[in-house]
């Protein structure tokens, strides 16, 4: 198997910031660049699980990439290039501290809500007698604020004006963009046979004009359903067949782990490592409709410190 990238430790030319995400580890360069390395890490119920999964940094960076592009016709992206298969690099933003998610579906955290007998979510009141996975007379937009640390939290329109955290009409103007970016992932999945059935867009500013920033339609960001028998799996009550990291998630909770305190990671055997790997580059194929080219690494960080410092001192004149 190829090398994986668990923990990234970069120290880039003209290198000032570093930051680690749980997936992402963001290093900010000179010029108001941001170098955006995907680990090979996995994470589930906020948890980052101890082993690496050979190709998923390609697997994400390929998607988001693939994807950015292909709505930067409706709003600029912070992309700039891609000069190694687990980087992006692009311009650094000023972040808006929401996430804007919208969801064309009833399904996880709205369905759990729903099922709760609450009728109203982020502010947006849901229509009665609906079903898990039924699919909403328009997509609604449910935002969450951005945590620094911790969970984020839902938010109602209502309330982020209140606070404050944007003006009403940047907040318009977000709404908007992320109903044209939810149409047109929409259409881009219809067309390989997929349904986009929620996700989430992050923000940022520079020079006061709007960014889309971070990953975009990804299965990390997205959860998306197979279009072929849809409504026949609703009509006899059935669980929809889902393109996620769900998985995982089922994987863990099956050997007792929900990520609550007191609970241990479970030991992945090398096999469950195997199949998550060839499930995220099957998730690549599906959602782009191109196959997934494997870049085998002897030297993986080394290959990414190359083309990095190779890129920085030819676009950044060192």
């Amino acid at each position: 198997m190829s090398q994986s990238l668990h923990d990234s430790r970069f120290n880039f030319p003209t290198q000032t910031r570093a930051y680690h995400g749980k997936v992402r580890d963001m290093y900010s360069i000179a010029n108001n660049m941001i170098v955006a390395v995907v680990s090979d890490r996995i994470s589930a119920f906020d948890v980052i699980l101890p082993k690496p999964i050979p190709f998923k940094g390609q697997v994400l960076n390929g998607i988001a990439s693939y994807f950015l592009d292909a709505v930067s016709d409706i709003v600029p992206t912070w992309k700039v290039d891609t000069p190694h298969p687990q980087v992006t690099i692009g311009h650094a933003c000023e972040p808006i501290r929401l996430e804007m998610v919208i969801r064309g579906y009833l399904t996880g955290h709205a369905w759990r809500t729903y099922k709760s007998g609450k009728r109203i979510l982020c502010g947006v009141t849901l229509p009665e007698g609906m079903k898990e996975h039924d699919r909403f007379p328009e997509p609604i937009i449910t935002p969450a604020t951005k945590a620094e640390e911790g969970h984020d939290e839902d938010i109602s329109k209502e309330d982020i004006l209140k606070r404050n955290i944007v003006s009403p009409d940047l907040y318009a103007e977000l709404e908007r963009v992320t109903r044209a970016l939810f149409q047109r992932g929409t259409e881009m999945a219809r067309e390989q046979g997929l349904i986009l059935v929620d996700t989430k867009y992050e923000f940022g500013l520079r020079d006061g004009q709007l960014f889309l920033i971070d990953e975009i339609h990804t299965p990390d960001s997205s959860r998306y359903f197979i279009a072929k028998g849809y409504q026949e799996r609703q009509d006899r009550g059935e669980q929809q067949k889902q393109l996620s990291k769900e998985f995982v998630r089922e994987w863990l909770m099956d050997h007792d782990f929900m990520g609550l305190d007191g609970q241990s990671v479970p030991e992945m055997p090398d096999s469950f490592i195997k199949q998550v790997s060839d499930r995220y580059i099957g998730l690549y194929e599906q959602v782009t409709g191109k196959p997934f080219e494997r870049q085998e690494a002897e030297n993986l960080e080394g290959e990414i410190e190359a083309a990095v410092g190779d890129w920085i001192a030819t676009e950044c004149h060192g």
